[in-house]
């Protein structure tokens, strides 16, 4: 089925912005089970690849070796905060395998947790690479180029082996050739892939029916899964979609958001992939339509709903801390040319209800004569 996805953001009754959004859900075969029209949208993978940059790791059976923790494997994936525990587990794993903060190719930028940030003001000279977001990754890569024997220097650069062999892994999740993926350069310095959305969706069915008694891919497939569900504070941290959707539906659905408007789930009760984009790269709305798309998949209870209703359905405040407006996904039936209806509504979709607390425009509409 197809359909259309816009985000509105609305100031009082006027409709003040849009956001144009794509989004698949997709079976481990690659069918489509409800998409945009725009499935075939090509875009980067950015961070959402990262369980699939763990695979061979896991996969290869280092992960065993070294003896990691779920709780490690899941920083290994994640786009964390910078919180205490996420720096203690990746300054765990460099040390276990005898690198330094140093050896992260990913450099430095302020993490998001307020408490760690004080603390790199107070003390600017523990800025290091593990502050960045993506260190877990980095570290899980270069506890791979050891196992394997790599030169751990220049582990980052497209033409190394480990980024040839990401490249060829996360192709092969994707149902696609590896010569098909563009290659670009990621914010962490490691490659980043250009790939269609609904690849992006079936990766993630794969990532949702695998299972422990199946093969070597399957099997590290699954520990990964399991792992991201277990520990989403550890995939991403307070305040991120990917966590609270993990953790408001228990583990039922296993998010990985992206940047640059991305938001990818494996929902491993009906063996489904999900990727949803913001085509703007504008984060303020994957919350509302990956939740709307959720809720039109039917995987969320009402008390899920109530939990995400920040995410999707959030509020726009003014200075003065006054709620002014709200933030909703549309998603109505794809016809005709796909035109968005009149007053800056999708075709059929009703009229928005106001948000509590939302001042409503009064007197003469604009344009009129009293």
């Amino acid at each position: 089925m197809r359909v259309l996805v816009e985000v509105v953001v609305w100031r009082g009754a006027t409709p003040e912005s849009r956001h144009r959004v794509q989004a698949v859900a997709c079976a481990p075969d690659g069918s489509l089970v409800l998409a945009t029209p725009e499935a075939g949208l090509v875009t980067t993978f950015r961070s959402a690849a990262k369980p699939f940059q763990l695979l061979p790791l896991v996969e290869r059976g280092h992960a065993k070796r070294w003896g990691w923790s779920d709780e490690q494997l899941a920083v290994m994936t994640a786009s964390h905060t910078g919180s205490a525990a996420h720096i203690a587990l990746v300054r765990g794993i460099l040390q276990r395998i005898g690198c330094t903060e140093q050896d992260l190719a990913c450099a430095y930028h302020e993490p998001l947790d307020l408490t760690s940030r004080a603390l790199l003001a107070e003390r600017p000279e523990l800025r290091t690479p593990v502050w960045n977001n993506c260190s877990g990754k980095h570290a899980g890569m270069l506890c791979l180029a050891k196992s394997e024997g790599w030169p751990l220097h220049g582990y980052e650069q497209p033409e190394h082996s480990l980024q040839q062999l990401m490249r060829r892994t996360v192709a092969e999740v994707c149902g696609l050739d590896p010569a098909s993926l563009l290659v670009g350069v990621d914010g962490c310095g490691v490659s980043v892939f250009g790939l269609p959305l609904a690849a992006m969706a079936r990766a993630y069915a794969r990532l949702a029916v695998a299972r422990a008694d199946g093969d070597d891919r399957a099997r590290a497939l699954a520990r990964i899964r399991d792992a991201m569900a277990a520990h989403p504070l550890m995939v991403g941290g307070e305040g991120r979609l990917g966590t609270r959707i993990t953790q408001a539906t228990h583990g039922r659905v296993v998010a990985k958001g992206g940047a640059e408007g991305l938001e990818c789930l494996a929902i491993p009760s009906r063996g489904l992939g999900v990727a949803v984009k913001c085509e703007d790269g504008n984060a303020r709305g994957t919350g509302p339509a990956t939740i709307a798309w959720l809720e039109r998949l039917g995987l969320l209870e009402p008390a899920e709903r109530d939990e995400l209703a920040a995410d999707g359905r959030p509020v726009v405040t003014n200075y003065a801390g006054t709620v002014v407006g709200r933030v909703e996904a549309r998603i109505g039936e794809a016809g005709g040319d796909g035109a968005p209806g009149d007053h800056g509504r999708m075709a059929g979709a009703p009229e928005p209800a106001p948000a509590p607390g939302v001042p409503q425009a009064t007197g003469t509409p604009a344009g009129t004569r009293p």
